[in-house]
């Protein structure tokens, strides 16, 4: 394997965590979804 061929591999490994953090952080958000509608109030956590 030649030296550029790693280095675009660890870059892609590195994109690739970074996606997986974003998409982990995103779902750490949600938190808690509250509703008000004709039946009244509900709150539902995540």
């Amino acid at each position: 394997m030649s030296r550029n061929s790693l280095f675009i591999l660890i870059g892609a490994l590195a994109i690739c965590v970074l996606g997986a953090s974003y998409l982990y952080y995103q779902e750490r958000q949600k938190g808690i979804d509250i509703q008000i509608d004709g039946h009244g109030v509900s709150i539902k956590g995540n």
